[in-house]
């Protein structure tokens, strides 16, 4: 029988030539991730009581990102927690270099047809790279470190279909609020892959914004078919694939739970209202929206290609009286590159201030918290009550192209104007 690519990657990691939808199985795990935040300070005490070890520290990961830099006592001794445990396990993929969904990618940890798991929701972005990977909660994570399976049931898959071409200004960020406000936010138990020439044409960056906000539909995860790009990009990363990728596709005639075509070249730049990405629209359709503070940040908005789109908005434009403009690059190398060929320049020019590499004001956890009663525009994955801080505070989410139009303007606008004007 046919199966799915989100099948193949379960069947392969226990063992069995297919699964079905519905099946609960356990499966081996290829590469597994865990954070400062829901790492060794939540699952070191849990091994210790269990006498247990970590099954493959070669296939362990942890990256510090959450508490980085330390603002008080209590960060800097998790981080070094961190750090220690890190050590006394010898897990050799310690890093604290950018934010984990990103370093991964960096470093070529995910390669197509691995079976991955996460502490960490938004893990699902590890898809892009034609991979299985799923975000558990840290009782899960501590029982895959000492036995290296996990059980789950096999989900349903669900294609996404985009045709034509994304206009100038439009970005993968627009996609994703667009299909939670079309397709809602409880699609449990089901693995969205994605297609289409729109998705084809995206660059590995723009494909993990795909996946990476699969959690925000409420998926399993979010998957995209390897194809040349992803193999050059794994290359770039010094760890090329070895295997076939033609081995990890979707059979033509794989059975599915549900097929969604989009168009892409009428997609409009989206604004999502508080308090949930499901609350998109056209960014057009807002009317006079002030904002006090625009952040372009996150595992979603602050990658080399996001800070070059919202570049291309503010080169040569100045940030608006009263609102402020704040950009935590992705990883020290997103940093780096975005230095290298011009692209911090033009935004400190604008007025942006520049904050250290992490996951701070996403998790309302560092720099750029917002306070009672303040606005915010975001290219962050989420904006329910106080995720970026007071729970008075009030989050908009939009691609790094309509969060520097909005730092222009000082409000909510569509970021087609300001890019014609300089076409």
């Amino acid at each position: 029988m046919a199966s799915t690519l989100a099948e193949k990657i379960i069947a392969h990691s226990c063992g069995r030539e297919q699964v079905r939808p519905g099946e609960i199985i356990t499966a081996s795990i290829d590469l597994l991730m865990m954070h400062d935040s829901g790492g060794p300070r939540r699952v070191a005490s849990r091994l210790e009581a269990l006498g247990a070890t970590v099954w493959d520290p070669d296939r362990v990961v942890v990256v510090s990102d959450h508490f980085v830099p330390a603002v008080d006592i209590e960060s800097a001794e998790i981080l070094a927690l961190t750090r220690r445990w890190a050590r006394a396990n010898g897990v050799r993929h310690y890093d604290s270099v950018g934010i984990c969904h990103v370093v991964l990618q960096e470093h070529g940890h995910i390669q197509p047809g691995m079976f991955c798991v996460g502490g960490d929701s938004h893990s699902t972005s590890g898809g892009a790279f034609g991979a299985f990977m799923m975000g558990v909660g840290a009782t899960d994570i501590t029982a895959a470190l000492v036995t290296g399976e996990i059980w789950l049931k096999v989900p349903e898959t669900v294609r996404v279909n985009w045709n034509g071409e994304l206009a100038a200004g439009v970005s993968a960020k627009d996609m994703m609020l667009f299909l939670c406000a079309s397709l809602g936010m409880g699609n449990e138990n089901q693995a969205f892959e994605y297609d289409g020439p729109a998705v084809r044409r995206m660059s590995m960056s723009e494909r993990m914004v795909l996946c990476n906000m699969s959690a925000e539909l409420g998926a399993e995860t979010g998957i995209v078919t390897a194809d040349a790009a992803t193999l050059h990009a794994l290359e770039l990363a010094g760890r090329p694939f070895a295997g076939d990728i033609g081995r990890w596709q979707s059979d033509s005639d794989a059975a599915c739970l549900a097929n969604h075509c989009f168009d892409a070249s009428t997609l409009e730049p989206q604004i999502a209202a508080p308090h949930s990405p499901a609350n998109s629209r056209p960014a057009a359709s807002y009317g006079r929206v002030a904002i006090d503070q625009a952040y372009i940040g996150a595992c979603t908005g602050a990658k080399l290609s996001d800070l070059q789109m919202a570049a291309e908005v503010l080169k040569g434009r100045k940030v608006a009286r009263g609102t402020r403009l704040l950009i935590a690059p992705a990883s020290v190398e997103m940093t780096a590159r975005a230095a290298a060929d011009g692209t911090l320049r033009i935004l400190t020019d604008a007025g942006a201030i520049l904050l250290p590499t992490g996951c701070g004001a996403c998790a309302g956890m560092g720099a750029g918290m917002v306070a009672g009663g303040e606005v915010c525009l975001s290219t962050t994955a989420r904006n329910f009550k106080g995720r970026m801080g007071s729970s008075e505070s009030m989050v908009y989410l939009g691609s790094p192209y309509s969060v520097a139009a909005g730092a222009v303007k000082g409000e909510i606008c569509d970021p087609r104007e300001m890019l014609a004007e300089t076409a």
